[in-house]
């Protein structure tokens, strides 16, 4: 039996067809899109749990079009989403389906580069690695490095303070941003930081980043870029147990190494890991830390050995050192493929995003294990350790009834425990729709109603990525004297795949 969809109402295909006339006036040619098949592409992002095609997608390619597109939209009361390359695992970039989707793919120019100055001016359709790819030959690079960095945009890292396996030492996104163009959600176009770190006034810059697209549009990035180490070396250190690991995180940084970069990855993760990218990952070992050491030459022999032998205090059972250069990226390589390799173990995984005390670690894993066990679904670890930002990957498979449920309310007790313990809902993910409605397990009545004043004096009207964040939207006329939920617009239920 086949079910016939009702036919669209004929006032809000009227109103679609205003919409996409007026962004046509503003983005001619293929700037538009409204094909319903073409908009599938933008259904979801990296979060795939959760799709909802948008009313339209609009595709400028400069500053003054999407200044035009927001002044309208803002003027006609129309919603906006902000998109980037939608890697998104938080689901950041969700469309609505009564909201125009704003993508960026077409700022994808390196604008200036400023070796003297140490900082290059880049569009936020640029890749994290173009960025370095554009320095590299003089030397330099961009420190910051997700695992998407193949992928995933300048403008989007800055959304979501991304950070990367070598962010322990050289900090997150907001560490590397000196400034930004943005275009609020009226059109005007502001400039927060400048060309150097700690620009004077307030900090401005550091409310944006992070902000996951609550509080403007980001058209031009001003980043820091770093000469690369004389010398950065990687060690391969295997462990009979995770609680050995994460014993031996703890114990590097409280002997005051701070490493570049230190990951951990758990059995099945290096099996997944080893397969996928086969580059000597030892498989006979239930944890495996990378342990980056950089700087000058006579400085990287000696931390080497002074974390060799706080490895061995806590029972490590083996240790290599790479060779050169070649054997340092290839440890890399298995980490920064152990996303896509962990596909191999099940036929969806859900990757979840908490960071938690260092000094935690091994009650946390110890802890998740029970959790695997009670929910019946196994996980694979992959950790940036160094910093104690967890990445669980619930394995499930979502042909199998109620299978995502469970992983979903298994990732949600992951991120209570990581509260409970006296971390955060995430490091660098986002809280978007994902944690949105996890967010009073972290914070009170009080501390989401200041939280959302920031976005009423950037977005009074609530047109810019609503429904993300905050688990209750209010009126900002209703804030100032706002007792509990009072004026509260709470979120519809979201469209699940």
């Amino acid at each position: 039996m086949s079910l016939k969809m009702p036919a669209p109402d004929e006032a809000v295909l009227a109103r679609r067809a205003e919409i996409a006339a007026a962004l046509r006036a503003i983005v001619p040619g293929e700037g538009v899109i409204d094909d319903r098949d073409a908009l599938r592409v933008y259904e979801s992002d990296g979060l795939t749990a959760y799709r909802q095609p948008p009313m339209l997608a609009v595709l400028p390619e400069t500053t003054a079009q999407v200044s035009a597109i927001l002044r309208w939209c803002h003027e006609n009361g129309v919603k906006v989403v902000p998109r980037g390359a939608g890697t998104s695992l938080s689901g950041g970039a969700l469309p609505l389906a009564d909201g125009v989707l704003l993508g960026l793919a077409k700022f994808n120019q390196v604008l200036e580069v400023d070796y003297d100055a140490r900082l290059a001016v880049v569009q936020p359709g640029v890749t994290n690695l173009a960025v370095t790819r554009a320095v590299e030959e003089r030397g330099f690079y961009y420190a910051p490095d997700p695992s998407s960095q193949i992928a995933c945009t300048i403008g989007g890292n800055v959304a979501e303070n991304s950070g990367g396996v070598h962010c322990l030492k050289y900090g997150l996104t907001t560490n590397n941003v000196m400034g930004v163009e943005i275009v609020l959600m009226d059109g005007e176009i502001v400039r927060l930081g400048g060309r150097c770190l700690d620009a004077a006034g307030l900090d401005l810059l550091g409310v944006f980043v992070g902000s996951e697209g609550l509080l403007g549009v980001v058209t031009e990035v001003t980043v820091r870029i770093l000469p690369k180490p004389e010398t950065a070396r990687a060690l391969l250190i295997g462990f009979a147990d995770v609680e050995s690991a994460g014993r031996c995180v703890a114990d590097v940084i409280a002997a005051g190494i701070i490493p570049a970069g230190m990951e951990m990855m758990d059995r099945p993760a290096i099996h997944a890991a080893e397969a996928f990218v086969q580059v000597g990952y030892p498989l006979d070992v239930e944890a495996l830390l990378i342990v980056e050491l950089d700087g000058p030459a006579a400085e990287c022999v000696h931390l080497i050995g002074e974390v060799a032998e706080i490895a061995d205090r806590n029972g490590a059972v083996m240790s290599r050192t790479s060779r050169d250069e070649a054997e340092r990226l290839a440890f890399w390589a298995g980490r920064k493929a152990a996303f896509p390799a962990v596909g191999r173990l099940a036929p969806d995984y859900y990757c979840m995003d908490g960071t938690i005390p260092r000094r935690r670690l091994p009650e946390v894993l110890e802890r998740m294990a029970a959790l695997s066990e009670r929910y019946g679904l196994g996980v694979a670890n992959v950790f940036h350790a160094g910093d104690g930002n967890l990445h669980p990957l619930i394995l499930y498979d979502a042909n199998r009834p109620g299978e995502l449920d469970r992983a979903e309310a298994f990732g949600n007790d992951i991120l209570r425990l990581c509260v409970e313990v006296g971390g955060v809902l995430t490091g660098e993910h986002g809280v978007g729709v994902e944690k949105r409605d996890l967010m009073p397990e972290m914070f009170g009545e009080t501390d989401l109603a200041q939280q959302q004043r920031i976005k009423c004096a950037f977005d009074p009207d609530l047109l810019l990525n609503p429904g993300k964040m905050f688990p209750v939207l209010h009126r900002c006329a209703e804030l100032g004297r706002m007792h509990v939920h009072k004026g509260a617009v709470p979120f519809p239920e979201l469209p699940r795949f």
